[in-house]
């Protein structure tokens, strides 16, 4: 039966084809384009039967008390392993405690993802893992550093592995599709019976879980990378081997993954999805748009065509179905990479809606088969680094480590011309470059130092040329550090740099940023002085807490503002609900940020607030350790609204903002933006 789902022209019939399950799917749409009515995602799901509630919950009472068993172990390798048993208890528990169960399917499922949960209990006890050698589907778990919990992922082991020898094996990450109905035990029961679309010969395959339904951005970008870290610490993979694929949701991820870390694939495999913001929604989703002017900038964070030179050194092959409506992802990727110069390898599944034509499974296996056999210690001697933050900063030897100015295009181009023994570098608001060329690759002459010659579009200034360049070292390694001080750039000496605030990589903002590193959320203990202010403070603490679960997939650390330890502020970002009275470490620092807030007024910059009726939010380096961030009265920054689609899921505030409590929050805003702006480049007001 072909049963229409969506505007995506989904069916029954492909979305097995494509995720072998009926989880993933979703709807979008004309219908989803009401802030004002906004349906609930994940949607509640059925309410258990009370045989079965008892089943799930007795089961959950035996798994927990074999993991607090074993947890009171000291050795390594139970320690190890326990988020492999931990992962099957939370997701069931959550999926009962949270109507996450969407299906007598789901049911069922739960009882079996519970069972191997048991099971590999009973083998950690008598200090087996069978799991860790088996081949074909295998769920493994790690514990992730943001916030602590345990997060599952899949992997398909091929019948040639062998955990010993030297051989390697080449791995493919694989994205999924958006999928409203995949809480965490819904997707283990995937991972534990499904093959899934891909399965390439002697490759392993990783299914990252991506923490639920966000485009694989933020915490499930993180998640892929924590995933695909744990992976290689557990199996042999080649780490010059490594592709990132997916379809729909999954494409989407994909492209920003390849624009943003081109130099940790061997290839890219992006299919549907989609590769920007702003067309998507205006063509796809038939949303009209009124964004604010520091939302057209942010959408940069995850906006692919202005960054795509950066796949010059990425063979990428993108993948859509004719009739599909989201070959609009490739197209609008295909006419970006055209003004660079470059051809687009697209190819077209004839005939085809939002599916993966076997034709041209077949064709993109065969290219990336033969593109993994290329060489990969060929050195490539031409990098390219385009960005708008420092949070993307880098390809292969070049790192872009300090910007003219954020959210304006930076752009880097090295190019080693061995002819001349010399580096040519074309810069664009680019303030500190770093190249680095790693043991036994430099190109140049050890004999001779390199000439840099630097062309900076950034100013009115003829190239420079550097002869005082160090050499490579004996073992062909060489480095350079590279800072531009006005018009003119130098290369900086050995001795220190002084310490001063700048943006740095993961030291740039937006506020979102503090949400992609462990963080703990400081609770206040006092009262706000203002009673909207205090309402609204211990409001938006509850729904971060709330949402972060629901969106995130995650339990966020929280603690009293009595109990911050110095471990606590050295190890993470610290995330500060309150106000000066009412949250002790806000009143600590309060003074040292560049925000004043007083009984009677809050200022930043040149402009003043009432202090009863509004409210600061913003992100910056932590006084009490400024390798960290600290951020006030805010979590992730898009809202209910954004969950109904994924390309709305990008930054919606910057580095601060200033909130007028008198207009309640709703599904797009925490209450009315009086103001907002960016940090400059020294973290200070513009």
């Amino acid at each position: 039966m072909m049963l229409q789902l969506s505007r995506n022209t989904l069916t029954v019939g492909v979305l097995a084809a494509l995720f072998l399950s009926p989880a993933f799917i979703f709807a979008d749409g004309p219908q989803d384009n009401i802030p004002t009515k906004v349906r609930a995602v994940p949607p509640l799901g059925m309410e258990l039967k009370p045989d079965d509630k008892f089943e799930l919950e007795s089961g959950l009472a035996k798994l927990d008390a074999a993991i607090a068993e074993l947890a009171k172990r000291k050795d390594s390798r139970t320690q190890e392993l326990l988020p492999d048993i931990e992962i099957f208890a939370r997701a069931v528990r959550h999926g009962v405690q949270y109507r996450e169960l969407f299906s007598p399917k789901d049911v069922d499922n739960a009882k079996k993802v519970l069972q191997e949960g048991l099971n590999r209990a009973d083998s950690l006890k008598a200090r087996q893992a069978p799991w860790t050698t088996q081949k074909g589907l295998v769920v493994r778990g790690f514990r992730s550093k943001i916030d602590r919990t345990v997060q599952p992922y899949g992997l398909v082991i091929p019948d040639s592995y062998t955990g010993e020898g030297n051989a390697n094996y080449r791995l493919d990450i694989w994205l999924h599709g958006r999928g409203e109905n995949v809480s965490e035990s819904v997707f283990i029961a995937e991972r534990m019976t499904q093959v899934g679309r891909i399965q390439p010969k002697d490759t392993i395959v990783l299914h990252p879980y991506g923490r639920y339904s966000n485009a694989f951005k933020f915490a499930g970008e993180v998640d892929v990378l924590e995933a695909l870290e744990h992976a290689q610490q557990n199996y042999r993979v080649d780490e010059d081997r490594i592709a990132i694929r997916g379809f729909s949701m999954g494409g989407a991820g994909c492209w920003q993954f390849a624009v943003h870390y081109p130099d940790l694939f061997f290839a890219a495999n992006p299919g549907a999805g989609f590769s920007e913001t702003k067309e998507f929604l205006r063509t796809f989703q038939g949303e009209t748009l009124k964004p604010e002017p520091w939302e057209v900038k942010l959408w940069q964070m995850y906006d692919c065509p202005p960054v795509c030179e950066n796949l010059r050194n990425l063979p990428t092959v993108a993948y859509s179905g004719e009739l599909d409506s989201q070959k609009q992802a490739a197209e609008i990727m295909e006419a970006a990479l055209a003004e660079r110069g470059m051809h687009l390898t697209h190819i077209i599944g004839p005939q085809t809606k939002h599916d993966i034509h076997r034709d041209s499974l077949k064709t993109i296996e065969e290219k990336l088969s033969q593109i993994a056999k290329v060489d990969p210690s060929q050195f490539p001697r031409e990098a390219h680094v385009r960005t708008s933050t420092l949070k993307y900063n880098r390809s292969h030897w070049v790192t872009v480590t300090a910007l003219g100015e954020h959210w304006q295009m930076a752009s880097v181009l090295a190019r080693c011309n061995l002819e001349q023994n010399s580096l040519e570098l074309q810069t664009e608001n680019v303030a500190g470059i770093h190249l680095e060329i790693p043991a036994g690759q430099s190109p140049f002459s050890s004999g001779a130092p390199p000439r840099i010659v630097i062309q900076d579009r950034s100013s009115g200034e003829g190239n420079q040329v550097f002869r005082n360049v160090p050499p490579p070292e004996t073992d062909r390694s060489w480095s350079v550090e590279l800072v531009r001080e006005g018009e003119r750039w130098r290369i900086a000496g050995e001795e220190p740099a002084p310490i001063v605030l700048a943006k740095t990589h993961n030291l740039q903002g937006p506020i979102d940023d503090a949400f992609m590193d462990a963080f703990i959320v400081v609770k206040p203990t006092g009262k706000a002085r203002c009673q909207l202010v205090d309402q609204w403070t211990n409001a938006e603490f509850e729904h971060f807490v709330r949402e972060w679960r629901r969106q995130f997939r995650g339990d966020v650390v929280v603690k009293n503002d009595t109990e911050i330890t110095a471990e606590d502020i050295a190890g993470g970002n610290l995330i500060c609900f309150g106000d000066p009275a009412s949250n002790k470490i806000i009143a600590s620092i309060i003074e040292k940020l560049p925000v004043k807030w007083t009984a009677e007024e809050v200022v930043i910059g040149d402009k003043k607030f009432g202090s009863a009726e509004h409210a600061p939010i913003l992100i910056y380096p932590n006084p009490l350790n400024p390798k960290k961030y600290v951020v006030l009265n805010s979590g992730f920054t898009y809202r209910e609204y954004a969950y109904l689609n994924n390309a709305r899921q990008v930054p919606k505030l910057p580095d601060w903002a200033i909130v007028d409590l008198r207009t309640p929050p709703d599904s797009l805003w925490p209450g009315k933006i009086a103001a907002a702006d960016f940090f400059d480049e020294k973290w200070q007001v513009k």
